[in-house]
């Protein structure tokens, strides 16, 4: 399917015209304009001819078969040329035309009914209120800019069209040349999901390995996480920008986890999942699909030489790789002394290498020879910043630079700050085939994004002493605010590690739990949902006298129906917890815990179930994290166990859908003794 849509023998256009102000008139002198190698056919009732291209009266006419047909009609002729090109065999068909679900209820009715010929007749659709597609054998595309196409150029999925004409704009500008890019319009049967499906199906050695993603709405987040994680396992790598992701939503969330999700919180988690690098701007997805192309396979490194002719801007890259977690480390000495040598008096020699406004290209080349001699070990990528200075022939550093990229073992990014005076040289940088910045700092962003982009990881089928028949057995049939014993055990037969505790009912029964239970003691009140708002929690009871004091205080708050005794633990505390989020799935939790969950929310989000490396990657990724590893001598968490801990809580979120909102606040202790101390598990029979 992608073949014909991408690369057709024969196009037919059914409303193709003379007037190239109208969509069928426009696409046709398109693809006509960027020499169509193919045969090429039209639909028109009043024309024999329309650009040279002979026309039929109708799809019944035609005298082929073709592999790919677009409808640019009105609205209301639609179905019928659909049904038509169905009879006709016709098995790839983009519709322009727009009035449809996008204006009315009805309209939606008819995109429902285009749905089902498509479906019912083997057919790719596209649209309706499509831009279109194209590719470098087909610019079928019937408005605005028709883009740089390169078969080693980026493939660019979107829900949008302006979207498509608005990044084509900026990278035609900057050269980053595109294999292909599609738009779904109103998606009626094909959104991006599935097109994005299709990549993965036909992916091959020679595909474009950096594909782009603008999404509206995702309708099916399992099938994309799927696909993306298949192409990332054959070398592709993957950007994207989903739109329309910060309405929380209106949710009364009874649980920590629950107040801190929104609907970005789950799209960030999806695209992690995904291993999709996000970005929320058109700009900042041309500058990381700049990075991936240029840089290919070579990603992983985190260490820059700056090449610059200005001292300042070479300040603020640096700064800005600083915080992205890139060096650039300062030069070895044999390095600085060649450098010495081959630049100016006066040029920074440690790293950035500044070698100032009366720079010439024999410098350039002296540079990238000695560092890539010098230091092959400890290189990473050349950053190359500079602006026109008027002092020496510009066109003839971006050549060496050009050259540079083509021959260096390391990735060489340019960044050309002038892009007013140096239009010429840029024009013909771009036309050799090279993509280029404007900005020190977006690069040094866009950068950081790809190299710390998320990794894909297999999560494990099992985990040892996680007892899902046992769970199956507990969970059946629960509904609502679980109480506290069915939640201990949940726990357990999950693997979780429990403090010693017992509920009790009445005064008398505290003597019972003081055989077994030694002091000091925790004790919670049963009932109300957050227990400390109500003052439901009382620390350090260290005898039973003050046992039963506490107890009499704890029944006397509202909608108290039992008092939880606990063996005391201390040590870090950290929030591990599960959010359900549709369609997106369950979110597993992890922060700093207990009174400073919701107001610190330093706190990380994935979508489970959790791999082994996915769980460790929440909890350094916290700004607590110092904490959580122990300092000033205090002893810190076990990593492996509060990875497996965090792991056993992403599979329950996976295994019991029914489980919508669960709070393990706080789980408690330090070095390998970690126990869930408090914990609230929500559920919903409708899940």
């Amino acid at each position: 399917m992608l073949d014909l849509t991408l690369t057709p023998k024969s196009i037919a256009v059914i409303g193709g015209s003379d007037d190239i102000g109208k969509p069928g008139g426009r696409i046709l002198f398109n693809i006509k304009s960027r020499d169509y190698k193919g045969q090429l056919m039209a639909v028109n009732p009043k024309s024999d001819v329309v650009q040279g291209v002979k026309a039929v009266k109708c799809v019944a006419d035609l005298p082929e078969t073709p592999d790919l047909a677009y409808i640019a009609i009105p609205s209301k002729f639609v179905r019928k040329s659909l049904e038509d090109l169905a009879a006709k065999g016709v098995k790839a068909v983009v519709i322009l035309s727009a009035g449809f679900g996008e204006l009315s209820e009805e309209g939606k009715a008819e995109e429902k009914r285009l749905k089902d010929i498509a479906d019912a007749n083997g057919m790719l659709l596209l649209g309706p209120n499509c831009l279109g597609v194209m590719s470098t054998e087909l610019a079928g595309k019937f408005a605005g800019i028709l883009p740089l196409m390169a078969e080693d150029g980026v493939d660019f999925i979107s829900g949008s069209g302006a979207t498509v004409d608005y990044l084509a704009e900026q990278a035609t500008k900057r050269g980053l040349a595109f294999n292909s890019f599609m738009t779904v319009g109103n998606c009626a049967q094909t959104g991006v999901t599935d097109l994005l499906g299709l990549f993965d199906q036909a992916y091959n050695e020679n595909s474009s390995p950096v594909k782009l993603l603008y999404m509206e709405s995702v309708n099916d987040p399992e099938r994309l996480v799927g696909y993306a994680k298949s192409l990332a396992a054959k070398g592709c790598l993957l950007a994207g920008i989903k739109a329309g992701a910060t309405e929380a939503g209106h949710r009364a969330a009874a649980s920590h986890t629950g107040a801190l999700v929104s609907s970005d919180t789950a799209v960030q988690a999806m695209f992690d999942k995904a291993g999709i690098v996000r970005v929320q701007s058109r700009l900042e997805l041309i500058d990381v699909a700049c990075i991936m192309k240029l840089a290919k396979d070579k990603l992983d490194g985190k260490r820059v030489c700056i090449v610059t002719d200005a001292g300042g801007p070479g300040v603020m890259l640096a700064d800005e790789l600083n915080r992205r977690g890139i060096e650039a480390p300062v030069l070895k000495a044999s390095t600085q002394a060649r450098l010495e040598e081959a630049l100016l008096p006066s040029s920074g020699l440690s790293n950035p290498v500044d070698c100032l406004p009366a720079r010439t290209a024999k410098h350039f080349e002296d540079i990238f020879r000695i560092v890539s001699e010098e230091e092959a070990d400890t290189i990473d990528y050349f950053i190359v910043m500079l602006g026109d200075s008027g002092l020496s022939d510009i066109s003839t550093i971006y050549d060496v630079i050009r050259k540079a990229m083509d021959e260096l073992p390391v990735p060489v990014f340019p960044s050309f700050c002038t892009s007013v005076t140096s239009a010429k040289a840029l024009e013909k940088f771009t036309a050799a085939g090279k993509c280029y910045f404007e900005d020190e700092v977006s690069l040094a962003r866009a950068l950081g994004r790809v190299v710390n982009r998320p990794r894909i990881a297999e999560t494990s089928k099992e985990l040892p002493g996680y007892d899902r028949d046992r769970l199956k057995a507990v969970m059946d049939g629960k509904t609502g605010v679980l109480d506290g014993a069915t939640v201990a055990e949940v726990l357990a037969a999950a693997g979780l590690h429990l403090p010693g505790q017992q509920t009790v009912k009445t005064k008398n029964d505290l003597q019972g739990v003081a055989q077994t239970i030694p002091f000091p003691w925790v004790m919670k009140v049963e009932g109300p949902l957050h227990k400390t708002d109500v003052g439901g929690v009382k620390l350090n009871i260290t005898d039973a006298a003050q046992a039963e004091v506490v107890y009499d205080e704890l029944m006397a708050l509202p909608d108290a129906v039992g008092v939880l005794v606990q063996q005391m633990v201390q040590g870090t505390e950290v929030i591990v917890g599960i959010k359900r989020e549709e369609p997106f799935g369950a979110l597993t939790a992890f922060g700093l815990g207990g009174i400073y969950a919701e107001a610190l929310k330093d706190i990380q989000f994935r979508l489970a179930p959790l791999a082994k490396e996915e769980a460790l990657g929440m909890i350094q990724s916290i700004a607590a994290f110092p904490i959580i590893k122990g300092v000033r001598g205090e002893e810190g968490l076990d990593m492996d166990l509060l990875s497996d801990q965090l792991m056993r809580v992403s599979f329950l979120a996976a295994d019991f859908p029914q489980i919508v909102e669960m709070d393990i606040n706080p789980l408690k202790g330090s070095g390998s003794r970690l126990y869930a101390v408090d914990a609230r598990i929500i559920c919903d029979s409708a899940c």
